[in-house]
């Protein structure tokens, strides 16, 4: 590509344009099963696969696929915390040359009928306590022919495997449960037994789909992005170009964030797979106790993360009780990360946030800060090797907008999708003119870093000027007193729209009203400041820790709409 203003940002030893390999995920995985086969490849508790272990266990499940009927371009749901089935799974699936369709294991059973059905899912490995909760309830409604249940205990070792169901019973909801025998019904254990250890034979190329990576739905009911073997692979190569580890196999990466989401799968699995690398599972990242724990055990040197992730950790009451000098590099996205959080993880751990960007219709990541280079706090850095981006005017995407002036992000790159499944028009809108539109709000320095300032749909008019809710809640955040804030704009009968922050105080802090809206007012324009401020115990958050603007908005809107629209402002 041509050489751009931010390519003089990269660090050493990191090119602009890499020579990719070209073949599959399957193809990237058994180069790493053959070139660190005793290694550790995945931990689960108290279990340990070695790539050998895990290779075998891969081609076994891909042979039972085969003989279930799977061949090229069939279509596996998977449905499953963060557990080494899954992971097996998901690569077993396409070794046996289908694509994937990994779902939220906390989906409604409509939602579920939508995703399968939609994706055209024909064997769905399930685990039995979430097919017992809700896949038998819509089994009849969508189109799958073959259940493959596994249960958490399966992959740990004695005494665990014999003490788990008691206490994975007593959790509410309960993480295990009995699935009845029946037609379609297989056990994902005894699908193992009996099958070769040697990768079938299929005509999968990097060109195929691998996965249908459905979106969050924020605008309407989720899309498939249609990430093929090139566009995955390709993002980890530009992952391990941009870490640049001097020792790959001997990093611990940290898996801690849902394999379901793209930033999992692909920050988390598969790059600690393409560099020989040890993953240490944890299927709930809510459970900051553990997840530190996990990174002082097995001295972990890789930690993909979120900002409510590393604040939790900061939080931690007894966090000076452990060592965690063994973090590295943290890559952090989803969210604008606090500067404050990020000085405080840092100092705690000795290691370095790198807050970049990514969606999942680019497999993620397109943007990061350097790990050697100058680390621009509350940018989300420079676009990788082979990725362009510009900022044009939400209005017209052929106006380029100049150097820190707002406008919607367009990027490209090897990693962006080859669109939407079967949604021939939504995709030629995203990708318009070779670009893909992000729907995200976001300026660019005079150095090339770019930095998030909103969603053009999350973006507020107030009198005509525009209001970029990201701004206000760095404002916001800046106050010792608040934990975190969210701003959303709220329309006014006049067709206007007015802003209303929602604000979580620190433990045992107090504040008013008029002192959040003093506070914001010695700092923002003054059609930037909030004219109502609504304190809360805490921000609705997505599956990855996402602030979910949505569900404020839409539950304000239904407040409206039930009060007549009394009392807002003028």
């Amino acid at each position: 590509m041509q050489e751009r203003i931010w390519h003089g940002h990269y660090d050493s030893g990191v090119p602009t344009s890499l020579d990719y390999d070209q073949g599959t995920l399957t193809a990237m995985l058994r180069r790493s099963i053959d070139g660190n086969g005793p290694r550790p490849a995945v931990t689960f508790i108290n279990r340990t696969l070695t790539f050998a272990e895990l290779g075998a266990d891969v081609a076994r499940m891909a042979n039972a696929l085969r003989g279930l009927g799977v061949r090229e371009g069939t279509t596996v749901g998977i449905m499953a915390p963060n557990l080494p089935q899954t992971v097996i799974a998901y690569h077993a699936a396409l070794a046996a040359g289908a694509k994937v369709a990994l779902t939220n294991p906390l989906y409604t059973a409509p939602e579920i009928e939508h995703q399968w059905n939609d994706a055209q899912v024909e064997v769905a490995f399930v685990a039995d306590f979430l097919y017992a909760s809700t896949v038998a309830k819509v089994r009849s409604k969508v189109n799958a022919k073959h259940f493959v249940i596994l249960s958490i205990p399966e992959y740990l070792k004695f005494p665990l495997n014999l003490l788990a169901p008691f206490k994975l019973r007593k959790q509410d909801p309960p993480a295990i449960a009995k699935v009845p025998d029946g037609p379609g019904i297989h056990r994902f254990k005894q699908l193992l037994s009996g099958q070769s250890t040697s990768f079938p034979e299929i005509s999968s190329t990097a060109e195929d789909i691998a996965v249908l990576q459905y979106t969050g739905g924020t605008t309407g009911r989720s899309k498939g992005a249609v990430l093929s073997h090139h566009n995955l692979t390709s993002n980890v190569q530009q992952l391990v170009a941009w870490i640049n580890s001097d020792q790959p196999h001997d990093e611990v990466i940290l898996t801690a964030l849902p394999l379901f989401h793209v930033f999992g799968m692909t920050v988390a699995m598969n790059l600690a797979l393409s560099m020989g690398a040890h993953q240490v599972l944890q299927p709930n990242p809510r459970d900051i106790p553990t997840v530190v724990k996990l990174i002082a055990k097995h001295r972990v040197s890789l930690f993909p993360g979120v900002p409510a992730l590393f604040a939790n950790i900061n939080k931690l009451p007894n966090i000076g009780d452990f060592d965690l000098s063994s973090v590295r590099v943290c890559v952090s996205g989803s969210a604008p990360l606090p500067s404050d959080v990020q000085t405080k993880f840092e100092r705690l751990t000795g290691g370095k946030i790198l807050e970049g960007f990514g969606m999942t219709e680019t497999s993620p990541v397109t943007h990061a800060n350097p790990f050697h280079g100058t680390r621009k706090i509350g940018t989300i850095g420079i676009p990788l090797s082979d990725t362009d981006a510009k900022i044009v005017a939400v209005e017209d995407d052929a106006q380029v907008m100049p150097v820190g002036e707002a406008g919607q992000l367009l990027v490209r790159g090897p990693q962006v999708m080859q669109g939407y499944w079967q949604q021939p028009e939504a995709s030629a809108e995203a990708l318009a003119g070779g670009w893909m539109h992000t729907g995200d709000l976001a300026v660019m320095d005079e150095q090339g870093y770019f930095k998030i300032v909103g969603r053009t749909k999350d973006m507020i008019s107030v009198g005509g000027l525009k209001v970029f809710p990201d701004e206000v809640d760095d404002v916001l955040h800046d106050h010792p007193s608040i934990l975190e804030a969210a701003t959303i704009g709220l329309p006014k009968p006049s067709g206007n729209e007015y802003v209303k922050s929602f604000v979580v105080l620190e433990a045992g802090k107090t504040m008013t009203a008029e002192e959040v809206i003093t506070h914001c007012a010695e700092r923002l324009a003054p059609y930037k400041v909030p004219s109502e401020v609504e304190f809360i115990p805490e921000l609705p958050r997505s599956s990855v820790m996402k602030i979910l603007r949505r569900e404020l908005r839409d539950r304000e809107l239904g407040k409206q709409r039930g009060d007549g629209q009394a009392g807002l402002p003028g």
